[in-house]
């Protein structure tokens, strides 16, 4: 069985950095419930700008905004809050498209690309 120590640790992101002459690192696809988390005394930054992630995280987003002598300044966004129930949006009152699909039914297929089909009256809008 194999253990694996955490990547990211303090002293190995110090050292990288040192190693490679840089002053940050900016890491990105893992959900942070702030959006944005620093790490190893600010050298590394987890972001992550999907909010409400999958619908159920209800974290934060956030972008960084990188300004004059690249100064690194995170932004928020904040998740919606989730929508109200109504009468007009309970599931009782939801709306008949019956009406979409008939159009849609009526409507001619369109075209497969770079098969041209000249029975179809191009000239005219309704096909648009």
């Amino acid at each position: 069985m194999c253990f694996l120590l955490p990547y990211w640790q303090p002293d190995r992101v110090t050292e990288f950095c040192k190693k490679n002459k840089l002053q940050l690192i900016i890491r990105a696809h893992e959900c942070v419930m702030d959006g944005f988390e620093r790490f190893a005394q600010g050298q590394l930054i987890t972001l992550f700008s999907a909010t409400n992630y999958c619908g159920t995280a209800n974290n934060a987003g956030a972008i960084l905004v990188i300004g004059r002598g690249l100064v690194v300044v995170p932004k928020l966004i904040h998740p919606l809050p989730p929508p109200l129930q109504s009468p007009e949006t309970s599931p009782e009152h939801a709306i008949d498209d019956s009406w979409m699909q008939e159009l849609n039914i009526q409507r001619p297929p369109t075209p497969t690309r770079g098969h041209p089909q000249p029975e179809l009256d191009r000239s005219s809008l309704a096909y648009i």
